[in-house]
């Protein structure tokens, strides 16, 4: 049993619902990186074959929620294929987001990642969109709560070690947009069209975390705070986070041509580094 007692109040009440098979807990929490008003990240994970009661969910949670009147949980695929589906709690006054995880859909993501196949798709909430390969980084970096058929413990077996056939096709799917990012960023440049600059340059620190992360074989959940943490990896570009810092200042002034620049040369290092 956890120690933190909110996570064993939330086992209690959750552990029982039908179609439940497991509760992670995710996020900054699991991967240790949380700061005290970080959100408690919990993964429900159940089988096609056993689907998530949700109703039932929907009266347990009510049961430890700081406001049961208001408290709602989504339908499964409300939010999704990705994301899929969940709520958003308070409980003892702290944060607290349900993820639904279909444990076959899961399982069959994993394995084709693990494969070296990969797919990316629009998702609100994730501007870079939503990489299949998060799902493995879920697993990877996910603490077991509530496991009693070790579904989870079987699955960190596909995500761990991180396969090299992963590395290989991220670096290859991500690197070449990082200059394709720039170029189309150069062309608006002349137009003085701050907004494109500044979302194809996005787009290019976006695989740039990407292909950091690759190379030294971290799996990327999520691109809040991806480039500083990039910048913390064994393997990275000197200066990465006040570089990316200064491509947003330059953006600001108006400066585009040299914001541009700063992507240039970092694009450069980047190549280097990837041989």
């Amino acid at each position: 049993m956890p120690p933190d007692p909110l996570l064993s109040r939330l086992i209690s009440a959750f552990r029982d619902v039908p179609g439940v098979a497991a509760i992670v807990l995710g996020g900054s929490r699991a991967r240790g990186s949380a700061h005290p008003t970080s959100d408690h990240d919990v993964g429900l994970y159940f089988a096609a074959a056993s689907p998530l009661d949700t109703e039932r969910l929907l009266a347990a949670a009510k049961e430890i929620a700081d406001d049961p009147a208001a408290t709602t949980v989504t339908p499964v695929g409300e939010w999704g294929p990705w994301i899929v589906g969940g709520a958003w709690l308070s409980v003892e006054g702290r944060k607290v987001d349900l993820l639904y995880r279909n444990a076959d859909t899961v399982e069959a993501v994993m394995k084709s990642c693990h494969a070296g196949l990969v797919t990316m798709d629009y998702q609100p909430g994730h501007p870079h969109g939503f990489c299949s390969a998060i799902w493995m980084g879920e697993i990877a970096y996910c603490q077991p709560l509530h496991d009693p058929e070790d579904l989870i413990a079987r699955l960190k077996s596909i995500a761990l070690p991180y396969p090299r056939p992963l590395r290989d096709v991220l670096i290859q799917r991500f690197q070449w947009e990082i200059s394709f990012g720039i170029e189309n960023a150069e062309l608006a440049v002349a137009r003085g069209d701050r907004t494109h600059v500044a979302g194809s340059l996005y787009r290019s620190l976006a695989c740039i975390a990407q292909v950091l992360f690759a190379l030294n074989q971290r799996y990327l959940i999520n691109e809040k705070g991806a480039l500083h943490e990039a910048a913390l990896l064994p393997l990275t570009i000197p200066h990465l986070a006040e570089r990316t810092d200064d491509v947003w200042r330059l953006i600001g002034d108006g400066a585009l041509a040299p914001a541009c620049d700063v992507l240039r040369n970092i694009d450069r290092e980047l190549k280097v580094l990837s041989q």
